[in-house]
């Protein structure tokens, strides 16, 4: 007897697509950017991390209303962090394991827009960059702020993606079924603009992916409200970050020239990126999906561009570091590019990468070193050889963090300082301001501050020390700018 069910045809199996197994990936970036991370020592801003993160709840809301406001969120997350300890090893670990979320994201992301070989390659030239081995060895948000942004990349394809599969058939169930990659690419978005604000900067490059993607009234309704929600943290921190201008009132006007840089910022090496700068701009051109390849561009071009232009539009803020979210973009469309390389691929993707790795040695041991994020606090403790009697001043009060940090023994009388506590406005510390007084009858004064030799005669503690009655007879600095100077002046 014939029914229905013997006429109709026999139900295809599902066939899932095969999938790359990025994960190992993932582990060589967060190894890579992790092994060698306590030998470096830690810097003023890592110092300033760990000051953010030992104060209670009130006095970090105190600290965000005057200064680093926009780090508000990280140092929330690092408050919890910290309880368990302050460890250079234990402080630098969450910036780790953003590199290998980043470069998971990378490699899925490379595999969904060309294949399995330009996603594996993106994953280890992003692992191979001197860049990546400092930020993912670094207790600030700019390898959390890079994760969060690949991650914002990879949501906006997998959505556009589910959008264009749906049709006008589909029941109420999967119509729902479809709002749920905006709401994770919303999610993203949130997370870009509460890692760090400049972050904000690759967003305009997803309108390229959107509107060419999406029909008009999708981005409307579902791509701008998504956008317009997940910035809601941005338009907070940046207000909040407005009023704080004051804070970054030492970063001096750039020009266009400094463009020429950003390859160099980008890699932390100049000549991995140059090579990976023109491979990845052959990679626009290869990448056979044009909205993409547009998007891809603009993630790596337009954060330095808008950075600049907002500096010379609003106030001076192009530090490179703010840029550091445009490095997985090059190291995605370089390994595009090679992976394009008809019968060759493979071995043009192996060999790029070993270039990369070659190449890039020299920075990968510097970044490893002691004076590693440029200020060597262990140096300069040990450089401090107190005798009996002795005092020690600071050019600026906040670099008095880093001896308290590292001193592991006696040293000279901090005849300025007043309390423990550092200041609840910023990360310096309460001291007294009669100079000559609190250096009365004391023979030799130790005198460190943050910076070159010459940059002491300009700080108004060290001119107080010489106005005190005391005359430099020796300095010494820790090589690398800005670095520590330490000086010692005797009584005349």
């Amino acid at each position: 007897m014939t029914t229905a069910s013997t006429l109709a045809p026999p139900a295809r199996p599902v066939v899932r697509p095969r999938r790359s197994s990025p994960w190992w990936v993932a582990g060589i970036g967060g190894v890579v950017a992790f092994a060698g991370s306590g030998s470096a020592s830690l810097n003023g801003d890592e110092l300033a991390t760990i000051s953010a993160a030992s104060r209670s709840l009130p006095g970090l809301w105190e600290l965000a209303r005057h200064i680093d406001g926009h780090f508000l969120p990280y140092y929330l997350f690092m408050q919890l962090w910290a309880k368990a300890g302050t460890a250079e090893l234990w402080l630098r670990l969450p910036s780790a394991l953003a590199i290998g979320v980043a470069a998971w994201f990378l490699v899925d992301l490379g595999r969904r827009l060309h294949g399995t070989w330009a996603g594996v390659t993106a994953g280890l030239l992003f692992a191979a960059l001197p860049s990546v081995s400092y930020y993912g060895a670094f207790a600030r948000s700019y390898a959390p702020a890079a994760a969060a942004v690949v991650f914002s990349f990879w949501a906006l394809h997998r959505t556009t993606r589910a959008q264009q599969r749906a049709t006008h058939a589909q029941q109420q169930a999967e119509q729902r079924a479809e709002r749920t990659p905006w709401v994770v690419y919303a999610v993203a978005v949130g997370l870009v603009c509460c890692t760090h604000l400049f972050a904000v900067l690759v967003l305009p490059a997803q309108l390229v992916a959107a509107v060419a993607l999406l029909p008009r009234r999708t981005v409307l309704l579902r791509w701008a409200p998504a956008v317009a929600v997940g910035c809601l943290p941005a338009l907070v921190l940046g207000l909040v970050g407005y009023g704080e201008r004051h804070a970054i009132s030492w970063i001096p006007q750039r020009g266009p020239e400094v463009l020429l840089k950003f390859p160099k910022m980008a890699a932390g090496s100049t000549e991995v990126g140059v090579v990976l700068f023109v491979v990845a701009l052959a990679g626009v051109v290869l990448l056979r999906n044009r909205a993409w390849a547009g998007t891809l561009l603009g993630w790596l071009v337009l954060p330095p561009v808008l950075l600049l232009a907002v500096s010379h539009l609003v106030t001076p803020v192009y530090v490179d570091r703010y840029l550091f979210v445009a490095a997985p973009a090059l190291a995605l469309l370089a390994g595009i590019a090679v992976a394009s390389v008809p019968r060759g691929g493979v071995v043009a993707c192996c060999g790029l990468v070993m270039v990369a790795v070659a190449v890039g040695v020299p920075q990968q041991v510097e970044v490893r070193e002691a004076n590693g994020r440029f200020e060597d606090f262990p140096w300069a403790v040990r450089k401090v050889d107190g005798r009996p009697g002795d005092a020690i001043v600071f050019g600026q009060s906040s670099v008095r963090a880093g001896f308290d940090y590292y001193r592991d023994g006696s040293m000279p009388d901090d005849v300025l300082r007043l309390g423990s506590a550092p200041e609840a406005e910023g990360f310096g510390f309460p001291e007294r301001d009669d100079v000559a007084a609190a250096l009365a009858d004391r023979e030799r004064v130790w005198v460190v501050w943050r910076g070159v030799k010459s940059a002491g005669q300009k700080l108004p503690r060290v001119k107080a020390v010489r106005e005190a009655g005391y005359e430099q007879s020796g300095a010494w600095h820790s090589a690398e700018t800005p670095g520590l100077t330490v000086a010692l002046f005797a009584h005349r």
